[in-house]
């Protein structure tokens, strides 16, 4: 729980959530289907959570939500109907793949989500945000670990979106995302309710203090974080996971 907490509070700016929490669960001898189902009922508490303190402020992406969220519900549910089917082998190095590519783009644009764009965005990069979403929803009813760090990132890059704004509407995305693929989970008995409600009230607090102190920081800071938990993360899944245990097996 405390573990929940935690990643929780900082993963309403970061995401990747379950790439702490699904491995910690594994550790503690839980089934590694029953963890990913568990763990996706915990994080539509959190989705909630890390949305609420976001509400009114106006930094939600108001004109494209509709979509977004109907594309991500037909991805989600796609995704989670293909845990029981497609091995899951391939997604660290996709994961980390991915997010090194999210770290070079932070890193060569440095006013990407810190200062709005000044000129209108290209109808090319907006069908790629839409297409995006839908690709990525899959991927987050499938496992859901990176799902919101790499939606955020294509949201800065292709909709031209600040970081708070890219946070905030992620978070209202990823209720969907979250609630769908655990609807799934539920329907194929693979939720331990027990576990699952002590880690949906954790995450649920964790996220709901980690937004309203995600609103007190400015873009500068919420990019730093960003891009440092990208670098860590990719650099943990491709030299730990994928590497090192490749040499050690």
């Amino acid at each position: 729980m405390l573990l929940f907490f935690l990643t929780s509070v900082v993963g309403v700016v970061t995401g990747s959530n379950s790439l702490i929490t699904v491995p910690a669960m594994f550790q503690f001898g839980i089934d590694a289907k029953v963890a990913v189902a568990t763990n996706m009922f915990g994080l539509t508490f959190m989705a909630v959570g890390g949305t609420l303190p976001f509400l009114g402020k106006g930094v939600i992406d108001r004109v494209r939500l509709p979509w977004l969220v109907l594309l991500t519900m037909g991805g989600s549910a796609l995704g989670a109907l293909l845990v029981l089917v497609v091995p899951g082998k391939a997604m660290p190095l996709i994961i980390s793949v991915s997010m090194i590519g999210v770290a070079i783009f932070s890193l060569l644009r440095r006013n990407a989500g810190v200062i709005p764009p000044s000129s209108a965005q290209t109808r090319a990069a907006e069908l790629t945000g839409y297409a995006l979403t839908f690709a990525l929803g899959i991927y987050g009813g499938f496992f859901s670990g990176g799902y919101v760090t790499m939606l955020t990132a294509a949201y800065v890059a292709l909709f031209r979106l600040t970081f708070v704004e890219a946070v905030s509407t992620t978070k209202i995305i990823n209720v969907f995302s979250s609630l769908i693929a655990t609807l799934v989970f539920m329907w194929r008995g693979l939720v331990d309710y027990k576990l699952g409600v002590l880690l949906g009230v954790s995450m649920f607090l964790g996220a709901f203090v980690g937004a309203r102190v995600t609103l007190k920081l400015n873009n500068v800071w919420l990019r730093r974080i960003f891009l440092a938990t990208v670098i860590i993360l990719a650099s943990k899944i491709l030299l730990y996971d994928l590497l090192w245990k490749g040499i050690t097996q």
